[in-house]
C-alpha cells in the first residue's frame, strides 16, 4: 500500500496547490466571496488529509494494519467527496453537489477513527 497511498498523495497534492493557485488567480472576480471562500475550504481539507494520507503510507511500512490501509482509503475517498464536491459546486453553483460533502467529511472522521483505534491497539512493550 505504500506506493499507492504516496501516489495518490502525490496526486492530490500536487492538485490541491494547483487549485488553490488557480483560485487565488484565476477565479478571484469571478466567484462570489462565499464561493470563493468554499472553494479554499475544499482546498485546505485536500492537503491537510492529503499529508495524512502520507503519514499513512509511511505508518503501513511499519504497522500491519487492516485499520490503517482503511485509514488511507477514507481520507482518500473524503479528498474526492468532500474537496471534490465543494469544487463543482462552486464551478458550476449545483446546489445539490453540497449534499455530497458530508458524506465526504464522514469519510475523513473515519480515516481518523481508522488510525485512532489502530494506535490504541499497538501493543507497548513491557
Amino acid at each position: 500500500m505504500l506506493r499507492v497511498f504516496l501516489m495518490l498523495a502525490a496526486f492530490f497534492g500536487f492538485t490541491g496547490v494547483a487549485l488553490g493557485a488557480f483560485a487565488a488567480h484565476g477565479l478571484k472576480g469571478r466567484l462570489s466571496e462565499q464561493y470563493l471562500t468554499i472553494f479554499h475550504t475544499g482546498v485546505t481539507y485536500q492537503l491537510v488529509h492529503t499529508l495524512a494520507l502520507v503519514g499513512v503510507a509511511l505508518l503501513a511500512t511499519q504497522l500491519q494494519s487492516r485499520l490503517v490501509t482503511w485509514a488511507g482509503v477514507c481520507f482518500a475517498l473524503g479528498i474526492i467527496l468532500f474537496s471534490g464536491s465543494l469544487y463543482v459546486l462552486t464551478l458550476t453553483g449545483i446546489s445539490k453537489l453540497g449534499m455530497i460533502t458530508p458524506i465526504g467529511g464522514f469519510g475523513f472522521l473515519a480515516g481518523w477513527l481508522c488510525l485512532g483505534i489502530a494506535a490504541w491497539r499497538i501493543k507497548q512493550p513491557g
